[in-house]
């Protein structure tokens, strides 16, 4: 694997450089004085902002754009090997890595690299996270796969041994991470177009965990049913949060404000330790942030840093995340749920929610997801008074006809439900013009683009 000398910058070419994660390295390197080229697809702002710091980005993929002058070129598994700037690569025998093999290479740079890994939360995680680290001015390296207000982007450059980001089991590209703290969340079935099932899914997460040092430590859901099989034959230092007491670190009288948002008891080694407040919304969140207080803890942050960092997270973009109120008096909320179990959590959070019906508008992601847990996606939805279903977003995959958005909706109905499948966003849209009354909560669900709902019904 070819080594990145961060002491001797060169030129890097990016393959994809418009993306959340490849931007951020992209600006990472560019903050260290590397020459930063690469390529997308259409120009954006994260494209605007990179030209702005440096970057020189051609928009569109041709073997033009790969010089013999390029030291280095990083891609994504989103590039396919008949790409025109993939196979000139290949022909001029210049060094690849893809994306998570150089992030792994970036934590090397870093004493404290922390990576937040699950199957859900690790975008809100981060976020608690990097809100933790800012507010004790650990003045830290963050990457996010979202946008963060606070640090305004997915990505804040610091100057200190501090390094946060996401670690997604995704193709085990978090394999080529080298943290000093992770994160197990949690782990459910998912990404099934690459994994075989559950049992090749927890033994991704425990290569993961196996990839940090004896005085590392791993912060892991102790409540979650893998946990042992994964923290086995483990020599790093080993931390357990969850809703059960017998956790190092757990939650008791958890109450809910007008918004929806958790507070809680802090119990740490069985001893009530203090009373946290969150700014996020829902119960998987009071989990989510027992592992980000375990982990600063043991960084050696003051509960004082955590209440505050705590209480200043609002959720990041598209989790559960406040749009406003149409003119009719419906309330918009945006989150990008697009798992059985996300979804549950959401929908648990709406409840606690002041609202009058509960309109869902579900857009399902890929159809081998939608395929393989067609069953516990309809059980998830089934509590809405209204779910409003639209085609499945394709993303990386093609419509085999194995499944429907019409297959949902009938799934839903069959348990008792109120589901009806949309053909396109304009009907979605003149349905809850039509049905939606004042205080109704109308969430636009899933990881495609069903937010643009939300966002044209509220500018009407």
């Amino acid at each position: 694997m070819y080594k990145v000398d961060f002491n001797k910058p060169c030129k890097v070419y990016f393959m994809g450089i418009g993306g959340i994660s490849m931007s951020g390295l992209a600006e990472i390197l560019l903050q260290r004085n590397f020459t930063v080229y690469g390529s997308d697809i259409k120009e954006s702002d994260i494209t605007d902002m990179l030209k702005s710091l440096g970057a020189v980005i051609n928009i569109g993929q041709v073997k033009e754009n790969i010089t013999d002058d390029i030291d280095l070129v990083v891609y994504t598994a989103a590039i396919s090997k008949e790409n025109e700037e993939y196979q000139a690569v290949l022909s001029k025998n210049i060094p690849t890595l893809t994306r998570a093999q150089l992030l792994g290479q970036v934590m090397n740079n870093y004493k404290y690299s922390i990576a937040i890994s699950g199957t859900h939360g690790k975008t809100t995680t981060t976020s608690m996270m990097s809100h933790i680290l800012l507010e004790a001015d650990t003045d830290p390296t963050i990457s996010i796969g979202g946008m963060l207000d606070v640090i305004g982007g997915n990505i804040r450059v610091g100057n200190s041994d501090y390094f946060v980001t996401e670690a997604c089991e995704y193709t085990n590209s978090y394999h080529a991470f080298n943290p000093y703290i992770s994160i197990i969340l949690n782990v459910d079935e998912d990404h099934l177009d690459f994994f075989s099932g559950i049992d090749e899914i927890v033994e991704s997460f425990k290569t993961f965990a196996e990839k940090l040092p004896d005085d590392g430590l791993l912060v892991i859901n102790g409540d979650m049913e893998h946990k042992e099989r994964i923290v086995s034959d483990l020599k790093c230092n080993i931390i357990t949060f969850g809703l059960n007491s017998d956790n190092n670190y757990s939650a008791k009288d958890i109450t809910f404000d007008s918004e929806g948002h958790p507070s809680f008891t802090l119990i740490k080694e069985g001893n009530e330790a203090d009373l946290i407040s969150l700014h996020s919304t829902g119960v998987h969140n009071v989990i989510n942030a027992l592992s980000a207080i375990a982990v600063s803890e043991f960084l050696g942050i003051s509960m004082d840093d955590i209440k505050a960092g705590l209480l200043a997270c609002t959720s990041a973009k598209r989790r559960f995340e406040h749009k406003g109120v149409t003119k009719n008096g419906v309330i918009i909320i945006d989150d990008y749920a697009h798992h059985p179990t996300e979804i549950a959590a959401t929908l648990k959070a709406a409840m606690n929610t002041p609202h009058n019906k509960l309109y869902v508008a579900f857009q399902p992601h890929t159809y081998t997801r939608t395929y393989a847990l067609l069953d516990k996606f309809a059980e998830a939805l089934k509590v809405c008074d209204h779910v409003l279903v639209a085609d499945i977003y394709a993303a990386r995959e093609k419509d085999t006809g194995l499944v429907s958005s019409k297959d949902l909706c009938d799934k839903i109905n069959s348990l008792g439900g109120h589901a009806e499948h949309f053909k396109d966003f304009l009907s979605i849209e003149n349905f809850v013009e039509k049905n939606c009354k004042k205080n109704d909560l109308l969430i636009t669900m899933g990881a495609g683009d069903i937010d643009t709902v939300g966002i044209s019904l509220l500018k009407k």
